[in-house]
């Protein structure tokens, strides 16, 4: 039988997830301001998620609803907007077998270089992790699931690249400033993994198999790229990318149920994004 899903707020990763899905199981609904944005094949619904009265034609049952909205710009205002009222008003309409809010590992406010995973305190010290734990409690309020994506890169999301073609990168050696790391076709291919689990658990963290110093990863980019490898900075000043020492990211649960990654660690992945 063919099933529903409704993807809210569908933009890069949910256009990859639709071409990851069968469409012999699953009809795929796209819900943003602009819809004519999506792939074809993806059925377009018009509507704000700020906007309650938009959403009353949207259909008040789904086999499934996956939650990817993002805020327009980083204040803690838009933050709000598209975590909470956004999936307020949403849950406020419709209802899902399955229901999965796109997280972020910001909800941990480790900073010196500790292991953290699912069952890790998460004690944020900025505006956006708080404000993703309180939508992710909203979603177990109804029954649904976290996952908590590390930072994202792939087609599209080339920052590391661009910063160190431009000669902006720079990194601090010691202490080693962890990053942590997901290929946005594994984030594709994470979804479509948590659609199908039979019994999953409440949170997931989505992150490569390999936590990396930033000043490995850009000395192997500048050595692919055949550039000079970026400065070191010992005085480097914390700043919301480059922190203290950051933390390492476990992914053992995820694993554990039955995921296999495309792009196990850096290297696989930003291959193939080099020319």
């Amino acid at each position: 039988m063919m099933k529903r899903l409704l993807i809210a707020g569908c933009g890069d990763l949910g256009a990859r997830l639709y071409r990851r899905l069968d469409p012999q199981r699953w009809q795929v609904h796209g819900l943003r301001r602009r819809p004519e944005q999506l792939p074809a094949g993806i059925k377009a619904i018009r509507a704000d998620l700020l906007d309650k009265a938009s959403l009353d034609a949207i259909s008040p049952q789904w086999d499934a609803v996956i939650y990817q909205a993002t805020p327009g710009q980083r204040s803690e205002q838009a933050y709000r907007a598209a975590y909470v009222e956004g999936l307020s008003n949403l849950l406020s309409r419709c209802r899902s077998e399955r229901l999965i809010f796109v997280s972020s590992t910001a909800v941990y406010g480790q900073d010196a270089g500790e292991w953290v995973d699912e069952a890790s305190t998460t004690s944020p010290t900025a505006f956006s992790g708080r404000i993703l734990l309180e939508a992710e409690n909203m979603t177990r309020q109804h029954g649904g699931l976290a996952v908590r994506f590390s930072g994202i890169y792939g087609p599209g999301r080339e920052y590391l690249i661009q910063s160190v073609r431009s000669g902006r990168a720079r990194c601090r050696e010691q202490p080693p400033q962890w990053t942590n790391r997901i290929h946005s076709e594994d984030c594709a291919a994470v979804l479509d993994h948590l659609l199908t689990l039979s019994a999953p658990a409440p949170v997931y963290c989505a992150s490569d198999s390999h936590p990396t110093p930033r000043c490995e990863v850009l000395d192997w980019l500048a050595d692919e790229l055949q550039l000079p490898r970026p400065a070191r900075d010992p005085d480097l000043d914390p700043d919301p990318d480059l922190g203290g020492q950051g933390k390492r990211v476990a992914n053992s649960r995820l694993v554990s149920s039955g995921f296999t990654f495309q792009y196990p660690d850096y290297s696989s992945g930003y291959r193939d994004l080099l020319p």
